[in-house]
């Protein structure tokens, strides 16, 4: 018996071993989610915004770097989509979106919810399609498949509303057969890049997700250059932990100065496995190595003297072969005082940073005096919070964190030790990421830890989705970060000099908000009570939301702070207590 449509896509998902399809039903997928419904080892998770329905499959793909999936109906559905499935694209997560379509004969007459889904797609996917005909199946659904796969991107597949119940003609099993290619440089290249090396006095190397599956070998060569290591935010899983004494945490705005510092003291810096896009944090003037897997990536962020493209672990294990025994003008190992130097620095900067995370820490002389200036109600420091989740989560935790400040109290406090892994919107920088990513990474294993690091702005965004969660009993932990505010607008405006406007919201009780849909609801607002509260959550079973208050006007100072950041918001906060002096009176 010949198969439909709908089927024949169901089935070669299934065989390619994908284990849930995310989305929202209705009209043109009904053919399609009814196959699912009777198809063994996959799961319909039905999504309340097709939004989320396109992070969570993007976050299944990132964690096993295999096909996600998601599917949005006719029209509003499909255009749904686009956010998260931009979010993959700029992760470079290979998702496999079905959009559905009108009827094949309405196609172009502007009939009801109709989209060029074809148009409307072109940006954001590396493959994009409309079956006309039931006959182009399968090797048009092999073809997004190989698309997605090859190219780490978004394919979509438009399937018009009369077609998925059609039977094919000329039916036969999919053909994928895929395999990773792996590439290295020429030879002569890495010869090059090697002498340029064995001349330096001081290397640093930033180190990007892209360099995660050579973790050995980078660790190696560090040892052998005496390099620090200073990590991506994408890289932070994968090279933290006690076990790598050459990283020296992040740089950007949600870095440390010892990383700046790392990058500024040297004389060559070698780029392993990342695009790391922020152009103001490259020091100038520096001989360049980068490594990269994409030729179009060699030098666009920075000036590079030898561009390596190939994987980075076949093109490290090369360069460690042409590296010489002895630097060029010494006569033993090289010397180990910049890296020394950073590490000390990098030390300091987390003790730091840990007395700042004490709950007892506004109890202290110095902490009533910072308390008197920006935490007046003595709400909860989000630093404490953080850290309080780092000590009591497990080792082999999955964590999502929005964009904006939870991010970067997750960069600073939270360390991706052991098989913990990161996933969050780090190159589109979306909103409300968090939850939906959780969502995707908790179906694919029920049993392992996934904590989103919520934004109460990004948690508000795609609220509805908390009902997925219940519905599915997936048991996610959602720590929001209750500043009442978009906490990093309000940053920007103050280092602008601007009075902050725009950025206070009105939150209703998110653990009240939790309790009514089912799932259980924590508010802490005594920072006494954070550490009890972060166990409690942990440690309930099925979904929990922990809504814990926390200061609005903590700063989180930049690697390398400048005058002019630092005069725009002493102006700010003139501006401001003009104001709501002004706005006391009545003025």
């Amino acid at each position: 018996m010949a198969r439909t449509v709908a089927r024949v896509i169901v089935d070669a998902l299934s065989e390619l071993g994908v284990r849930q399809v995310f989305g929202v039903v209705g009209d043109a997928l009904n053919p399609l989610t009814d196959a699912i419904r009777t198809t063994e080892n996959l799961e319909w998770v039905g999504c309340r915004h097709e939004e989320a329905a396109a992070f969570a499959a993007s976050a299944q793909s990132q964690l096993t770097g295999t096909l996600g999936v998601c599917m949005g109906t006719v029209g509003p559905g499909s255009v749904h989509l686009l956010n998260g499935l931009y979010d993959a694209a700029k992760s470079h997560a290979p998702v496999l979106a079905i959009a559905g379509q009108v009827p094949l004969a309405e196609i172009g007459s502007d009939y009801f919810q109709e989209v060029d889904n074809d148009a409307l797609f072109s940006d954001v996917a590396v493959f994009r399609a409309t079956v006309t005909s039931p006959d182009q199946l399968p090797q048009m659904l092999e073809t997004a498949v190989r698309h997605a796969l090859g190219r780490r991107g978004v394919a979509v597949l438009t399937v018009p509303g009369d077609l998925g119940e059609r039977e094919l003609t000329a039916d036969r099993p999919a053909r994928f057969s895929l395999n990773a290619p792996v590439s290295r440089p020429d030879g002569s290249a890495v010869h090059r890049a090697a002498e340029l090396l064995d001349r330096s006095e001081r290397v640093t190397l930033l180190v990007g997700e892209g360099a995660r599956a050579a973790r050995e070998d980078v660790l190696t060569l560090a040892d052998r250059l005496a390099a620090p290591m200073v990590l991506t935010l994408k890289a932070k899983a994968g090279f933290e932990g006690d076990d790598n004494p050459f990283q020296v945490g992040q740089t950007g705005l949600i870095g440390n100065p010892a990383a700046a510092a790392a990058l500024q003291d040297a004389d060559t810096l070698l780029l392993l496995g990342t695009d790391f896009p922020y152009r103001d944090w490259y020091p100038e003037g520096r001989t360049v190595i980068q490594v990269d897997t994409e030729a179009t990536h060699i030098g666009r962020r920075v000036p590079v003297d030898v561009g390596l493209v190939g994987d980075t672990g076949a093109t490290v294990r090369d360069l460690l072969g042409d590296l010489s025994a002895a630097p060029s003008g010494t006569e033993g190992a090289r010397d180990r005082s910049h890296l020394e130097k950073a590490r000390e620095r990098f030390d300091q900067w987390r003790a730091g940073q840990a007395r700042l995370a004490d709950p007892a820490h506004d109890k202290g002389v110095v902490g009533r005096i910072r308390s008197a200036l920006d935490n007046r109600a003595h709400d909860i420091r989000p630093e404490a919070l953080a850290a309080a989740v780092d000590r009591i989560a497990a080792d082999d935790a999955v964590f999502t964190s929005d964009t904006g400040m939870a991010t970067v109290w997750l960069s600073r406090f939270v360390e991706m030790r052991g098989e913990r892994r990161l996933i969050g919107s780090y190159n589109l920088g979306s909103m409300a990421n968090a939850m939906p990513q959780a969502l995707g990474a908790q179906s694919l294993d029920r049993e392992r830890q996934v904590v989103a690091f919520c934004g109460d702005g990004g948690l508000s965004m795609l609220l509805g989705d908390l009902m997925t969660l219940k519905t599915y009993r997936l048991p996610v932990k959602l720590v929001v970060f209750d500043n009442r505010r978009l906490g990093m607008v309000k940053l920007e405006q103050e280092q602008a000099g601007l009075p902050e406007f725009g950025t206070v919201l009105d939150n209703p009780d998110f653990a009240a908000v939790a309790e009514a849909m089912g799932i259980t609801g924590i508010r802490v607002t005594d920072p006494a009570d954070v550490e009890g509260a972060v166990r409690r959550a942990f440690g309930s079973p099925g979904p929990v939301l922990l809504d814990v208050l926390t200061n609005p006007d903590e700063i989180a100072v930049p690697a390398k702070p400048t005058v002019e950041q630092g005069w725009g918001f002493a102006v700010a906060k003139v501006k401001e207590i003009v104001r709501s002096h002004g706005e006391s009176r009545g003025d």
